[in-house]
């Protein structure tokens, strides 16, 4: 099997009986919380609720795991799950019982006394440094808790840790849940015959993280759209002017061997030809535009694409049948800065909208989706940031080459 094809063909829940059996989720509830204490954004919990729903109307009794933080092996009350707990039961609709640690004896007489509905979520993960260290004794430990594995978490799928990898080899089948089965779908298909054209856009701040992403898809796509800070790096490796703005200087030759292997394969690598400059990246800053070809004011840094990048890249989307974006256009999160981006993420709905298939990966990318009130008009929005770069960089992500394929179940 070649290395970009090993997540097809994986079991998932619908494929194993789990009336009465005590069925183990690794979920990703690693969410905000507020200062208050309480869940600031439920956005990953409610993409677990179609797993969850179906494996308690299949008559199961429902055990959850999920890390919260970096709480670097130790037991940190700031970072107790107990919180997720009240939100999820709000979401959930069914009483969660939840227990003070994940692994040990009495953790397992909890879990054995579940009722069928019931639904149990466990403390912290990671209050264990052996759930990182992906610890066979650990791994064991949780897999004493499970009937039935399933694995949700694609936020965590790229980590080899207990809950995700080393719990496999000692439960059997190992499944995917409908949200990990919808990332391998929407993430797989860009990788495997995608509907063209193809264009991948890709943001954010540097470009030493996705190399591997560009040059995977260098083999599939017709079309890169580069913007964001990475995009100084390619603008200084053609000698243009980029004034103050951050840049990787120790990315200069990658940025030069991307450009010319674009050039060589005959893609369309497109960088901004216009941007917004500002004296100072903080809100109330002076602004001015930056034509094609014109310098950077003295003493300004480059914040935004402007206007003509927008059109320009907007009328490649819209060419496009299959768009990936990962990276906002600039510094999104202050408001005068995020123009470029929340006008290319309108671009990226409207395509969508006449049957282009959209991915977003990265929670910058998600949450400008969301700043320009489009997230509910994209195909599909990824929920794991590093994650969903590995999988799209051709990396194998331990958490998904560990369930069990049809056939071996």
């Amino acid at each position: 099997m070649s290395e970009t094809r090993y997540f097809e063909n994986k079991m998932t829940v619908k494929d194993v009986g789990l009336a009465g059996k005590r069925v183990l989720v690794r979920v990703d509830f690693n969410v905000p919380l507020g200062k208050d204490g309480k869940v600031a954004d439920d956005f990953r919990i409610r993409s677990a609720l179609p797993t969850l729903e179906y494996i308690l109307g299949q008559g199961a009794k429902l055990i959850l795991m999920s890390h919260l933080g970096r709480p670097k092996g130790k037991r940190v009350p700031e970072l107790s799950l107990a919180p997720v707990r009240d939100a999820l039961e709000a979401l959930l609709g069914v009483p969660v019982k939840f227990a003070p640690d994940c692994v040990g004896p009495e953790v397992e007489k909890v879990a054995d006394s579940l009722q069928d509905g019931e639904v149990l979520l466990l403390e912290n993960l990671r209050f264990y440094s052996e759930e990182t260290d992906n610890d066979p004794g650990f791994a064991e430990q949780l897999a004493a808790l499970a009937d039935v594995y399933v694995n949700d978490a694609f936020g965590t799928a790229h980590r080899a840790h207990a809950s995700t990898e080393g719990i496999t080899h000692f439960t059997s089948p190992a499944v995917a849940g409908f949200l990990l089965e919808k990332e391998i779908e929407f993430l797989g298909g860009l990788l495997v015959d995608p509907e063209k054209p193809f264009v991948a856009i890709l943001g954010g701040a540097k470009i030493s993280g996705k190399i591997d992403v560009i040059k995977n898809l260098m083999d599939r796509v017709d079309g890169i759209l580069i913007g964001g800070g990475m995009a100084n790096t390619f603008l200084k490796a053609s000698g243009a002017d980029i004034g103050n703005s951050l840049f990787e200087e120790s990315s200069l030759d990658v940025a030069r061997e991307i450009s010319d292997l674009a050039e060589a394969r005959q893609i369309k690598f497109l960088l901004p030809a216009d941007y917004v400059a500002a004296d100072k990246v903080e809100e109330g800053a002076a602004t001015a535009p930056v034509e094609p070809g014109q310098p950077v004011p003295d003493g300004y840094a480059l914040v935004d694409i402007g206007p003509g990048a927008v059109a320009l890249f907007g009328e490649e989307v819209m060419r496009a049948r299959t768009v990936f974006w990962n990276g906002p256009m600039g510094v999104f999160e202050i408001d005068e800065f995020s123009v470029g981006t929340v006008d290319l993420a309108k671009a990226v709905a409207a395509a969508t909208s006449g049957g282009t298939v959209s991915v977003l990966g990265g929670g910058d990318t998600a949450s400008a989706a969301k700043k320009a009130g489009v997230a509910d008009r994209i195909t599909h929005i990824s929920t794991g940031g590093g994650a969903s770069l590995e999988f799209v960089g051709g990396k194998v992500l331990p958490g998904i080459a560990a369930l069990t394929d049809r056939g071996e179940g």
